[in-house]
């Protein structure tokens, strides 16, 4: 195999470029010596809330923590069942499984491959307390029609917008302040990435932030006190100040990824056997999280080792649906369950995709690909 040409991802190139930011507000944690909730937090939460355009944000550990303490916050638990889509990174459904609900998965739209409304419409039961759309990619879901549903049924809203930092739908609103509350990931591959795990709610939800921050920390505000039974789920210092200087860029970041997008559209337009991602009629700004492609014609998997073979590195974003994992053979589901998910986990390929990719990279991985396909 050749070496790699065009990379999935190159994370140290924020770092190259934004270190002697970064070196500062490391030392500045040092120097106080607050690992654990410091004030960088407290400052990367009201940062991350005015980006959000809300009023509250809450750091914790994870985006997996993020949406499971939001599900117990409210109070959600065994006997209940909370909504969300089969096509989706298993820590969604792992989120409320935790909280001791029960996952019911329902099927995406085929053309973009966000949840479908009307499927979640039909899975509403008197059991139901919650849906949890995923903003797949880097594009939010169908906020609009999810928001009727669950103020019609009196359910709970609550984003998976662990993909989707800075997007935004048609009218301004942005992933973050469109449902109760959202889940953020700050994983290191994500738009805005710490240099470990970290998550964040964000709502405008004055009480639920007052669990939320209860549950963060032992169920504790004054030290050795616990008023609920917590957990150690916390955004530490470091990571908050990380946080706090990589956000200055994100809107440039985002930015980039989005001219990147559009140079692979121009090159890719046309090419027989493939579909290009669909911005959905509702979407402002897509994140671009990932750029995901689906083959129609040819072996995804053999596609993806021969593009390996020209030095270009794909992922696959997701091979296996939540209902097809072992992991959630309890929920009893069988192939060909949610077709739409199916065929999606069947063909997608996500090509690579980070701010600082070139025109001439993008240009070689479409001309790669192209020339795989036409093989």
């Amino acid at each position: 195999m050749r070496a790699c040409r065009v990379p999935f991802q190159v994370l140290p190139l924020q770092i190259r470029d934004h270190k002697p930011e970064i070196d500062a507000a490391l030392q500045a944690v040092l120097a106080h010596g607050e690992f654990i909730l410091g004030p960088e937090v407290a400052v990367f939460e009201r940062q991350w809330a005015e980006f959000c355009h809300v009023p509250h944000s809450v750091g914790v550990g994870s985006g997996t923590d993020a949406l499971h303490l939001i599900l117990r916050a409210l109070g959600i638990g065994a006997g209940d069942e909370v909504i969300t889509v089969a096509n989706t990174f298993i820590a969604t459904a792992e989120a409320i499984s935790y909280a001791g609900a029960r996952p019911v998965l329902v099927d995406c739209r085929s053309e973009d491959y966000l949840i479908d409304p009307a499927a979640v419409s039909a899975a509403v039961t008197p059991r139901t307390r919650a849906i949890i759309p995923v903003h797949l990619y880097g594009q939010p879901a169908d906020m609009n029609s999810l928001s009727a549903i669950a103020q019609n049924k009196g359910l709970a809203l609550i984003e998976d917008a662990a993909q989707a930092h800075g997007a935004s739908l048609a009218d301004g609103r942005v992933c973050g302040s469109l449902g109760l509350a959202a889940a953020f990931s700050f994983y290191p591959a994500k738009n805005l990435g710490a240099f470990g795990d970290g998550g964040a709610v964000t709502t405008r939800d004055e009480s639920l932030v007052r669990q939320l921050r209860l549950l963060r920390n032992w169920g504790s505000v004054v030290k050795y006190h616990h008023e609920v039974q917590g957990f150690n789920s916390r955004l530490d210092t470091i990571q908050a100040a990380v946080l706090s200087v990589k956000l200055r860029h994100l809107a440039a970041w985002n930015d980039a990824r989005r001219t990147a997008a559009g140079w692979y559209r121009s090159a890719l337009a046309g090419c027989p056997g493939l579909a290009l991602p669909v911005e959905a009629s509702w979407t402002g700004r897509h994140a671009y999280h990932l750029f995901v492609v689906r083959l129609l014609e040819c072996d995804r998997d053999s596609a993806a080792r021969k593009l390996a073979a020209r030095g270009v590195q794909t992922v696959v974003h997701y091979p296996v649906p939540i209902h097809l994992q072992k992991a959630y053979s309890e929920l009893g589901l069988r192939p060909g369950a949610f077709p739409c998910a199916e065929t999606a986990a069947r063909g997608v390929l996500s090509l690579p995709m980070f701010p600082e990719i070139t025109q001439a990279q993008v240009a070689y991985v479409a001309d790669s690909l192209r020339a795989v396909l036409a093989s």
